[in-house]
């Protein structure tokens, strides 16, 4: 009986659970973005920002800036 050449399977494995970690975080980030801007905002505010774009950015959830980019927003034009 013939051994397979397993070199590749650690590769696979690590590629894998560097995947899983990965949508973890997105998935966690995408559940706490609002609670963590709303603690950027307010580091920002403490520490002499602009009080009414803090405010504004907090008016609108993290979901709801995705769905309203456009090109205007992104391309800087």
């Amino acid at each position: 009986m013939k051994f397979r050449d397993k070199s590749g399977q650690g590769m696979v494995e690590y590629i894998i659970i560097v995947v899983v970690v990965a949508l973890a975080a997105l998935a966690i980030f995408g559940l706490l973005g609002d609670t963590i801007r709303g603690k950027t905002g307010s580091a920002i505010a403490e520490m002499g920002g602009d009080q009414d774009k803090v405010d504004e950015a907090l008016q609108e959830s993290g979901v709801d800036k995705f769905k309203n980019l456009d090109s205007s927003t992104v391309g800087g034009g």
